[in-house]
């Protein structure tokens, strides 16, 4: 049986939320950007900075896998594609973590392909200690250890997402 131990609640999420939101409020103010999310992981936090910043904005989704249960699978498979046009755009991408960097550093790639004006990438959670990365994530919400970490968007096989804040998976002693 698994037990859930909060790790950042919701009030937590919420606050830094807000000053995400005004930084990017500060950055863009002379532009439109578009928020790109990263589903599905990134839902709950994209609406949730979407309702927080204060500009002229557009959005869209886009969908890879890379993992299977709670270990990532290697590869990166692209699921949807966005449909929108970002040559010349400011672009945002929204992840939910960066975990061993594989899926942002493929994201980064293939938005950079398209020539936008700017990219700038902001993950709810980072975890430092396990991101292979030669770059840096512009925001980062909150930085984490290694463990696994479910709730607000992120899931242990399509599961606990609806979690309002996130918590950490811990085994209990009848299951080792």
């Amino acid at each position: 049986m698994e037990r859930f131990e909060i790790l950042i609640s919701a009030q937590q999420i919420a606050s830094r939320i807000k000053e995400i939101a005004a930084e990017l409020d500060e950055t863009f103010k002379e532009e439109v950007p578009i928020f790109i999310g990263i589903l599905n992981g990134s839902f709950m936090f994209m609406a949730d900075l979407l309702r927080e910043v204060n500009m002229d904005c557009e959005m869209d989704f886009i969908k890879l896998s890379s993992y299977r249960g709670n270990e990532t699978s290697g590869t990166v498979r692209l699921l949807k594609d966005i449909s929108a046009d970002i040559t010349g755009r400011h672009v945002v991408i929204v992840e939910d973590i960066v975990d061993s960097g594989l899926t942002i550093k493929f994201i980064k790639d293939r938005m950079m392909e398209a020539d936008p004006a700017s990219l700038t990438i902001v993950s709810l959670l980072h975890k430092p200690d396990v991101a292979k990365l030669d770059f840096a994530i512009d925001i980062v919400g909150f930085e984490i250890s290694p463990e696994f970490v479910v709730g607000y968007g992120l899931d242990y096989d399509q599961k606990f997402r609806n979690f309002d804040g996130i918590y950490r998976l811990k085994e209990g002693p009848e299951d080792n």
